[in-house]
């Protein structure tokens, strides 16, 4: 059987390669402004984002470095260097004290931006976690516990961010209220289902469609455990997010430069030009890990019982819901529930990964971005006697996958646009 491993690596190389800023941000860039040029960029890609500005503004429009300021806040590890905006690495996906200093000091620089210059925020996935900003009487303590929850209890990313923009003096609109004086652009790389702007990095420039109401019943939903300082903050009426109409943004932009559909179409290119008849299942799935892949499973073995060579192909941001003590990440576990429904089949290989380079994990660097199973995988289950379902109840895809050596490594991408999953049947 001919290893589908490098093809399999090449298409989710192609859809990383589609959404990284050096690839995609300055074509979208401005004219420089009569006075400076403030960036404030936040999530994984949030210091490729400013090293691309600062080639664009600097060498390419040869802007006076004085005229240029601003600070990245990013991921611990996703980090590169850059000259005149100065990066913050911070946790994710749970936020630490750096991501306090950051969003502290994008929110004073937003306040110190005037009419004739241009605030430039730079938005990417992770940074709900990176700009972390406490609305009064909430701990960061507090702020980090109820994040915790949230993450553990099965809410889509959506639902996670509904409750943080209305416990945070940066989302939902508010970086634009304290940078009102000035133009705002906003230029972001989307990594949720459908591209909602107020989701990405939970819309700190753009107006909020979702309410304190909204937020309330979601912690109901879920049965979340929270201090009754939370559930004071989500009864004040002055934490309500900003609305449309509202003179923030009176003088704000904002436009998508990478989208997940963008990536999935070119892992879609490379899979049709290795000739497999390609089954795209859309850029936006939701949903959780194990369901999805079971779905994903009996699609690839009717291909399969049909003699069929087949890629299925799928973007999105599946969920999983904490059971078990284990480690891993949504595409991890759904890597293993596929192993577990594969194991005995020939002929299928698959890939699922985030396209940031981490998928779930303690928020290092270094976890895995995902993992791959193939025939290789299924073999090394049978000797070693690894039995998936178990590994599933404890939520444990880490060490399934360490156990048969099929975990993704490949550090930070420095950009991010979800999860791609590719599975191949070959006849």
């Amino acid at each position: 059987m001919t290893d589908r491993r490098p093809l399999l690596r090449a298409i989710f190389d192609a859809a990383v390669a589609a959404a990284h800023p050096d690839m995609v941000l300055s074509a979208h860039l401005r004219p420089p402004p009569k006075g400076r040029v403030i960036c404030l960029a936040a999530g994984k890609a949030a210091a490729a984002m400013a090293a691309a500005a600062e080639r664009h503004y600097l060498d390419g429009l040869g802007l006076a470095p004085s005229r240029l300021l601003g600070v990245a806040t990013t991921r611990h590890g996703h980090g590169v260097p850059t000259r005149r905006i100065r990066v913050i690495e911070a946790g994710h996906p749970v936020p630490d004290e750096a991501g306090l200093k950051g969003a502290g000091e994008s929110l004073r620089l937003a306040t110190d931006a005037g009419a004739d210059d241009l605030l430039l925020v730079l938005l990417s996935g992770g940074g709900s976690a990176n700009w972390i900003a406490p609305v009064a009487g909430i701990s960061f303590a507090q702020k980090q516990q109820v994040t915790r929850a949230l993450l553990r209890s099965g809410a889509r990313i959506g639902e996670v961010n509904t409750v943080r923009k209305h416990l945070s003096r940066i989302k939902g609109g508010r970086l634009a209220r304290a940078g009102k004086l000035a133009e705002i652009v906003t230029l972001a790389i989307s990594d949720v289902p459908h591209d909602d702007a107020s989701a990405i990095a939970s819309g700190p420039t753009v107006p909020d469609p979702t309410t304190l109401a909204d937020a309330r019943a979601l912690v109901a939903k879920y049965g979340l455990d929270v201090d009754d300082a939370i559930r004071r903050a989500l009864d004040d009426p002055g934490n309500e997010s900003c609305k449309p109409g509202d003179a923030a943004f009176a003088r704000a932009q904002f436009e998508l430069i990478a989208r997940p559909k963008q990536s999935l179409d070119a892992a879609v290119q490379l899979a049709t030009d290795a000739g497999y008849e390609v089954i795209d299942l859309g850029a936006d799935l939701e949903g959780e890990a194990r369901e999805i892949a079971a779905e994903h499973a009996r699609l690839a073995l009717t291909a399969r019982a049909a003699g069929k060579r087949v890629a299925i192909l799928s973007g999105g941001e599946l969920t999983v819901t904490v059971r078990g003590q284990g480690r891993g990440g949504p595409n991890q576990e759904y890597a293993l529930a596929l192993a577990g429904l594969l194991r005995d089949t020939s002929g299928i290989s698959a890939l699922a990964a985030d396209t940031d380079g981490a998928d779930g994990g303690a928020g290092s660097a270094a976890d895995p971005a995902g993992a791959l199973i193939d025939a290789g995988t299924f073999a090394k289950m049978k000797s070693l006697g690894l039995d998936a379902k178990a590994y599933l109840d404890n939520n444990d895809a880490t060490a399934f996958f360490a156990a048969t050596g099929d975990l993704l490594l490949t550090g930070p991408t420095l950009t991010n646009v979800n999860d791609v999953r590719v599975i191949l049947v070959d006849a």
